[in-house]
């Protein structure tokens, strides 16, 4: 029998906690979080907002309006983190720094991050802000996992086609650590892979749940 995976009723029950300028700003650094990263404009607020079955990450057609580490309570124990989109041009150029320099110590020095989902446009994947976060989470060890978002403007044929290129990409530039998948925040697809690696990171997976490994 197929068990609902745990980490649904949590996102479900989601609810926004605080926002953080900075790393001392943050909750205690305890528990589980799971950050969220992207270029901006890449669908990261509308992919978590997808994830939660709410609004709670602000969402615009301008690009670089999350500017804050935004924190989502699970439970008690866990959390996701919407961090500020990286490598809008318009941004001030004070402001990118004040971001790289928090995000950098963020990224470098939480305990309770067990992973971090990177977000790239199906249409613009490997961009160079891409590739440093992918040096990143090889260098650090840091478990990650690629959202190909917005994969309902291809056709499924050229979105797997995609799919199976930066697969490849990251094979051979970063090793075999490193998931991807296909998503749609519209059309809800890649919801349940997505989830499944949600659970894993958050030790829910052996809760009850028999979840089907990531497909190929």
């Amino acid at each position: 029998m197929q068990l609902k995976n745990p980490i649904l009723g949590l996102c479900q029950q989601s609810t926004f906690m605080l926002s953080a300028a900075k790393v001392d700003q943050c909750p205690d650094d305890e528990g589980f979080e799971v950050a969220f990263a992207g270029r901006s404009n890449a669908g990261k607020s509308s992919a978590l907002n997808t994830l939660t079955h709410a609004s709670l990450a602000r969402t615009s057609k301008t690009p670089g309006r999350t500017q804050l580490l935004n924190f989502f309570k699970l439970d008690d124990d866990r959390r996701l983190v919407d961090l500020p989109g990286y490598g809008y041009a318009k941004v001030p150029i004070p402001l990118k720094l004040h971001w790289q320099r928090h995000l950098e110590a963020y990224l470098g020095g939480r305990e309770s991050l067990k992973g971090l989902i990177l977000m790239m446009d199906i249409r613009h994947p490997m961009t160079d802000f891409d590739l440093l976060m992918l040096d990143w989470a090889v260098a650090a060890g840091m478990p990650m996992h690629i959202l190909l978002t917005k994969a309902d403007k291809l056709t499924y044929g050229a979105a797997k086609n995609v799919l199976l290129k930066v697969q490849a990409d990251i094979r051979k530039g970063w090793g075999d650590a490193i998931s991807i998948q296909l998503f749609s925040a519209p059309k809800r697809m890649g919801l349940e892979d997505a989830y499944t690696v949600l659970a894993g990171w958050m030790e829910l997976a052996d809760k009850g749940a028999e979840i089907a490994p990531i497909a190929e």
